[in-house]
């Protein structure tokens, strides 16, 4: 695991004066950024920049709701930010092409050739979907456009031909099947979200594409795609009306590769206030973004593109709905200089009299084959899975449970005094149980670490709150 950038790239007093930022990317992201910088009192002109000329909406629905909701949920109504209202000026049809960060001023340059500067940029890039070469012919889900187009041609006995059973296959194979479509899911790995969620998590989840009308065929290795056919290296053709790609998103970055450090998934490495770190610790390869800290301190990022530090998580990648949602508050803060030192670890924060900066568990969510899915935290293959609740979900299928995953440490089994086993808990997984959210929500966001009594928090009998030491 990459170390955590733990202090300020430059110390906050040489924080540069901000009478311009200019936001690159429209989304979730930089609509909030838009509006924390208001909120906030800044009255120096704000430019956003976007790529898909329409104004900021939120993405999960696109898949969740894809033939439910025919128009894209608009920040203005889902969240009540209107960029309109707040950006001095509005490019949301000339994205960003190139990025010139000086030691005085960064200058942003769009596809159309126009020249942006500003004192401060923030990039909120999102991401964009990952399209092996060869798949040019299969359909992708991340814009308005494509969900329209997807929307257009999934009626009732279409064929559908989905690659991949991570989030927004799986979302989209119920809404598709629910519909009266014939779907068919290919995934490589051996369970549904296994790199997401493990594979024993996983196991648990296959059931419910069965249940829900659809086919799932794992550890289908896919070798050809075509607008209406996925060979597999076994040889065999799966044929449809038409075929989604849908394995995974990558960080929109591509575009500054040579200008800014970027670790091997394209993310923006930045310290836990958005500031993007220097080239040592974000790229120890030191292949590029060799840039002078009195630049980088002009350069902040949020979102899908930034892998951000957290003083509980460590260094979390972009992707999570709650960064882009959350993240941009604390970066505004720390840009205008609202907190002191907002990147130092909370113990030296306390030491020096220093507020507490708010933290936030990472978060996803996901409505998919009939299930509700909480997921916060950051999983890996290396944590203990323990269950509270049936993960079969009971003779209905849907009775809720919660996957808890605990960090292991060879040799560090503690125990209480009533022989209860203690652990740290990493991620919480919670499915089908609503009511549970709001408590795991609360635990999770804390700025410490969850340590519970594995017996009382796997007791489905006991409140999760009172597992906690």
């Amino acid at each position: 695991m990459p170390s955590p950038v733990t202090t300020d790239v430059l110390p906050h007093s040489r924080r540069p004066a901000a009478g311009s930022v200019v936001v690159v990317g429209a989304g979730l992201a930089g609509a909030q950024t838009v509006a924390a910088l208001r909120t906030h009192g800044f009255t120096g002109r704000v430019t956003l920049l976007g790529a898909e000329g329409v104004p900021p909406y939120d993405r999960p629905p696109l898949s969740k709701e894809l033939l439910s909701r025919p128009e894209p949920a608009w920040l203005t109504g889902e969240i009540g930010v209107d960029v309109s209202t707040l950006a001095d000026e509005l490019l949301l049809d000339d994205p960003a092409v190139d990025l010139e960060p000086g030691t005085e001023e960064v200058t942003v340059t769009t596809r159309s050739g126009r020249r942006v500067t500003a004192d401060v940029a923030v990039l909120a890039l999102g991401s964009e979907p990952v399209r092996p070469p060869g798949w040019e012919a299969a359909l992708t889900l991340h814009t308005a456009d494509d969900a329209a187009r997807l929307r257009e041609r999934l009626t009732p006995g279409t064929r559908l031909v989905s690659i991949g059973a991570g989030w927004i296959g799986a979302e989209i194979a119920g809404v598709a099947a629910k519909a009266g479509c014939d779907v068919t899911v290919l995934e490589a790995a051996q369970t549904p979200l296994e790199r997401q969620l493990g594979a024993e998590v996983g196991a648990h989840l296959v059931r419910w594409y069965a249940d829900a009308g659809a086919r799932l065929l794992t550890g289908a290795q896919v070798t050809e795609v075509g607008a209406q056919a996925v060979v597999l290296a076994d040889g065999s053709r799966v044929e449809g009306d038409l075929v989604l790609a849908a394995v995974g998103a990558r960080p929109a970055t591509a575009w500054l590769k040579g200008t800014l450090p970027l670790d091997p998934r394209g993310s923006i490495r930045v310290n836990s206030a958005g500031r993007v770190a220097p080239p040592t610790v974000a790229s120890p390869s030191g292949t590029s973004g060799h840039l002078p800290l009195k630049a980088l301190r002009r350069l902040y990022a949020v979102g899908d593109c930034a892998t951000r530090d957290n003083a509980v998580f460590g260094p979390v990648p972009g992707g999570h709905w709650s960064a882009a949602l959350h993240d941009p508050e604390p970066t505004v803060r720390a840009l205008l200089g609202v907190d002191e030192m907002p990147a130092e670890p909370q113990p030296v924060r306390e030491l020096l009299g220093l507020a507490p900066v708010p933290q936030h568990a990472p978060y996803v969510f996901s409505q998919q084959l009939g299930h509700d899915i909480a997921l916060f935290g950051t999983p890996s293959p290396f944590h203990e899975v323990v269950y509270r609740g049936d993960p079969s979900g009971g003779g209905s299928g849907h009775e809720g449970w919660i996957a808890l995953y605990l960090e292991t440490v060879a040799g560090a089994h503690r125990t209480n005094t009533e022989g209860h086993r203690l652990a740290t808990v990493r991620a919480v997984l919670v499915v089908d149980a609503p009511r549970e959210v709001g408590q795991v929500r609360k635990l999770m966001n804390r700025d410490v670490a969850l340590h519970v009594d594995v017996e009382v928090a796997t007791d489905p009998s006991r409140r999760l709150r009172d597992a906690v030491v």
